[in-house]
């Protein structure tokens, strides 16, 4: 039996939780910020970025989340139901909130860089009365991305998600996804964070996000060390993510998996974390091991780091599986 018992007769495959943003990409890459001029604008935003590659996978997706009332806002909405993103819980801010923004610095493919806007933005005004446990109820797994555990309103918004999913046997997948900017505490993102994956079965995170979880316990930092500590809570599977040097798979029956990698023409290193979630989701929804699924996660991020864009760049499973017989 999987470890990951997901509700088939679900309408939806997955419903990402939390930030919307904008991201935009150095078009003058292999130098610094300061002089580049030009810039290309994609969605963004962990959680839109690894629902749209499931979207673009072929699974059925929805989104609980809030834009703001601007031009930027409406580009975010188009783009979604674009991709085939269920839109109808993602909320327009009426407060005055704006956009986050994300500007991409691409100095070489090894050295790149972010610098983010996060003042007042709309992703994180997200309420509780927002969420829906109806629409909760009709989907598998909801994916809680950690930037949205934040600031109150969307910190709330969160737990309320996070209580009707484990109400109504819905799958809970926790990407840490710490964006420095958006927190006041290294503190604070230690006891909200780690209250999420207590109740998570599947953690993904790479190893400082993992750190920051887990320093105020006192916790070893090792790998194993780290999916012990979440298995004695509800994890079934604990997942690393080490960059370039591939990702480590804990499960709470004893097995180690570390993953593959495939050769790149890296032209950034940013989406690749989220490509890998993508297609390693995909892989488990479809009754795949953690190994194949791992295999099509990093062939996924492959691609991704090789594309100017995230969101854009999500590959179909016939590039993902043309990829992986290439290197073969």
């Amino acid at each position: 039996m999987s470890l990951i018992q997901f509700q088939q007769q679900r309408e939806l495959d997955l419903i990402g939780v939390g930030r919307l943003c904008i991201d935009l990409n150095a078009n003058e890459i292999n130098r610094p910020m300061e002089l580049t001029r030009t810039f290309t604008k994609y969605v963004g935003g962990s959680p839109a970025n690894i629902t749209i590659a499931l979207s673009k996978l072929g699974k059925k997706t929805g989104f609980i989340g809030k834009i703001a009332d601007d031009q930027h806002g409406r580009f975010i909405m188009n783009y979604l139901q674009q991709c085939g993103v269920d839109t109808s819980n993602v909320v327009k801010d009426r407060s005055g909130s704006v956009t986050g923004l994300v500007f991409t610095e691409i100095k070489s493919p090894e050295e790149c860089s972010i610098l983010m806007y996060r003042d007042n933005v709309a992703d994180l005004k997200l309420e509780p009365g927002d969420v829906s446990e109806a629409y909760i109820k009709r989907a598998k797994a909801i994916l809680i991305s950690g930037t949205a555990l934040a600031k109150s309103p969307s910190r709330e918004a969160v737990f309320i998600a996070l209580e009707y999913a484990r109400k109504h046997d819905v799958i809970v997948i926790f990407d840490i996804d710490y964006r420095p900017p958006t927190w006041v505490s290294l503190a604070e993102v230690g006891v909200y964070c780690r209250l999420v994956a207590e109740k998570s079965d599947i953690i993904l995170g790479g190893r400082e996000e993992f750190d920051l979880l887990e320093d105020l316990a006192g916790q070893a930092r090792d790998d194993q060390a780290t999916a012990n500590m979440w298995f004695e809570h509800r994890a079934k599977i604990v997942l690393v993510k080490h960059g370039g040097a591939g990702s480590t798979a804990f499960t709470r029956d004893g097995q180690v998996l570390k993953g593959v990698t495939y050769k790149a023409n890296v032209v950034k290193t940013f989406g690749a974390g989220d490509s890998f979630a993508g297609a390693f989701i995909y892989g488990l929804m479809n009754g795949l091991s953690i190994e194949e699924s791992q295999r099509l996660g990093a062939a996924s991020a492959s691609i991704v780091v090789s594309s100017h864009s995230s969101s854009d760049a999500m590959p179909t499973i016939e590039k993902i599986q043309a990829l992986i017989q290439s290197a073969n």
